[in-house]
């Protein structure tokens, strides 16, 4: 540690992101990425951003891209949020709407990032654990809060919480901002669960997405927040007081002509699931347990081979997929869903390593 740094620097434990590896042929199932491409419209309008006007900064509000997540969801531009991905968006959640003298709740098994935010703005935080079968149980939000907050799908299980149980958390927590943090949501099931629908009567309920990945577009970061006027109101006052301009003008340009691709996005979405759904049946035939996932990625353990030895079998075989070192899950592997020929590779790695 170095001398100059401050104590909140030396009391922090930082978000490790999932690898990045420059291998041969490699096979990457390691960070949810889509592998399919964006919208065709999306890279043009980004193509039209690339000239002069590169001088001059984006527009600090995002409008442009505000008008399309509105559409798409059928509420007003003062109904959302944007930022510099989801995880820019949830930092500026977690200070403006997480910080109070009552400990946030969320899952003892979700996103790594949350406990990172609240050591970073020094936020008590109490984590609450899913059941046996990693599951959240809506009766345990049922306590004193500064504020709740859990994905959903969540991760790294990808099991989805039903509409009525998230609407039950925010009619049970009235003095609570809930944060749905719905990354994965477009992949889980013809019909989107999205928690969007319930905000016209729900002041504390907040919807946060990522076009990172069923718009496939990790590459350019672009988050936002859904929410009564008041909720996005306080995130802007953070954002302003931190960067205004946190989103560029090919960000905005490409981010707003995804969001108004439906076909793309419906075309590419639906492929991610029934690979899914194939995949988790060809990994079930192995032997494995597969947990019910709504996300693009599947939750999945051998019980006679151990997990660490798993990945590091699939990794000397230019195959990639996450394995945390973690409580309750260490045994478990988060596999990506790719193309059906990168699935069929990883399950015919797998065979050949049980064999």
């Amino acid at each position: 540690m170095s001398r100059y740094w401050s104590d909140t620097v030396r009391q922090l434990t930082p978000y490790v992101p999932g690898e990045q590896p420059k291998l041969p042929n490699l096979v990457k199932l390691n960070t949810n990425e889509n592998p399919y491409g964006p919208s065709p419209h999306a890279i043009a309008a980004m193509q039209t951003e690339l000239g002069d006007n590169l001088r001059l900064y984006p527009d600090p509000t995002g409008e442009k891209l505000k008008r399309a997540a509105a559409r798409f969801f059928g509420l007003e531009t003062h109904n959302v949020f944007v930022g510099n991905g989801s995880d820019e968006v949830l930092a500026h959640v977690f200070l403006a709407l997480l910080k109070h003298d009552k400990p946030v709740l969320f899952p003892d098994i979700t996103y790594s990032f949350y406990p990172v935010y609240c050591g970073l703005y020094r936020i008590d935080y109490r984590m609450l654990p899913l059941d046996e079968g990693f599951r959240l149980r809506p009766d345990d939000y049922r306590q004193a809060n500064g504020g709740i907050i859990f994905p959903n799908p969540n991760a790294p299980t990808g099991i989805l919480l039903g509409l009525d149980d998230v609407d039950r958390i925010a009619a049970d927590n009235p003095e609570s901002v809930v944060v749905v943090d719905e990354a994965y949501v477009d992949f889980g099931g013809d019909t989107i669960p999205t928690a969007a629908t319930l905000i016209a009567h729900r002041p504390n309920l907040l919807v946060v997405q990522t076009l990172s990945k069923s718009r496939s577009l990790a590459g350019l970061r672009v988050g936002y927040a859904l929410g009564q006027t008041d909720l996005i109101e306080a995130l802007e006052r953070v954002k302003d007081s931190f960067n205004s301009y946190p989103l560029d003008r090919l960000a905005l340009s490409g981010a707003a002509a995804a969001l108004d691709d439906r076909a793309h996005f419906e075309t590419t979405r639906l492929a991610v699931m029934q690979t899914r759904e194939r995949l988790s049946a060809d990994l079930t035939a192995l032997g494995f347990e597969v947990l019910p996932s709504a996300a693009n990625f599947v939750f999945a353990r051998h019980p006679q081979r151990d997990g660490a030895e798993l990945a590091q079998a699939l990794r000397s075989r230019s195959i990639i997929v996450r394995h945390f070192k973690l409580p309750r899950i260490d045994q478990f592997l988060r596999i990506t869903i790719g193309t059906d020929a990168q699935c069929n590779a990883l399950v015919a790695a797998l065979k050949e390593v049980l064999e």
